[in-house]
């Protein structure tokens, strides 16, 4: 998986990192950053998507699961898009990446993956 988000990164120009991660924060896969930075931004788009999961449910009409969420900060933008059941492509990119490029590339690699992406739930273990 590393190549296609590797092929994200370098066809889009100011994007900083791409990270695969399962709902619970688990990065799964990445490319431009280190573990630590990838196993911190994974954690931190799980509580993103879980806000935001809360926020698709007050939508009467909606089915209650969050699409796609983008952040502008100082420095840059910041986007969290569903990928699969239970997993999210996030992507970190400077203040002057083309913002539409960019969503176009990740909803492109979400349809060519998608079903590799998925983050099936964990089964709890009971104790024999």
């Amino acid at each position: 998986m590393d190549w296609m988000l590797e092929e994200l990164a370098s066809s889009v120009p100011q994007t900083r990192n791409v990270v695969v991660l399962s709902s619970d924060g688990l990065c799964m896969a990445q490319f431009g950053t280190e573990t630590d930075t990838a196993d911190r931004l994974a954690a931190a788009c799980a509580g993103l998507q879980s806000l935001s999961a809360a926020i698709a449910s007050e939508f009467p009409r909606g089915d209650g699961r969050m699409k796609l969420v983008v952040v502008e900060v100082d420095g840059g933008f910041f986007y969290l898009m569903a990928a699969g059941a239970g997993a999210y492509l996030a992507v970190l990119a400077d203040d002057d990446v083309d913002a539409g490029l960019i969503g176009q590339r990740m909803r492109d690699l979400v349809a060519r993956i998608g079903q590799h992406l998925s983050s099936p739930p964990r089964a709890d273990r009971q104790a024999p």
